[in-house]
């Protein structure tokens, strides 16, 4: 079976969103990373050496390479980040080789046997 690992930076009020819409795309868990930092094209404004920007978290999801697309594009709109700038980004990379995935394997199998 191979894999991809999505991953999504997200302002921290629509990470339950962004997750509950990858279960129900198929994934079978998540990491979430909170209190992450970013920028875009325009840098953010500070007061007094604070940042004004929100709260970030960036959300881990390795999936089925076959699930991997359509749990993308579900994450895309739900998460709103076409709409407007520090919407937020998502991207998936392959994963090379992964371990702790075992109890996972079952109902991944199932799934995929189901799509194909």
């Amino acid at each position: 079976m191979k894999f991809k690992l999505i991953i999504a930076s997200v302002p921290d009020t629509r990470t339950d969103d962004i997750v509950d819409a990858a279960r129900a795309e198929g994934a079978t868990g998540c990491t979430v990373l909170t209190n992450a930092r970013g920028q875009g094209l325009k840098k953010t404004k500070t007061f007094l050496g604070l940042d004004l920007t929100g709260a970030r978290d960036v959300v881990l999801i390795i999936v089925e390479q076959h699930l991997a697309r359509r749990i993308l594009e579900r994450i895309g709109a739900v998460g709103q980040m076409d709409a407007s700038p520090g919407a937020g980004v998502a991207i998936q990379i392959d994963v090379e080789d992964a371990i702790g995935l075992g109890t996972q394997m079952k109902t991944l199998q199932s799934e995929i046997e189901d799509e194909i």
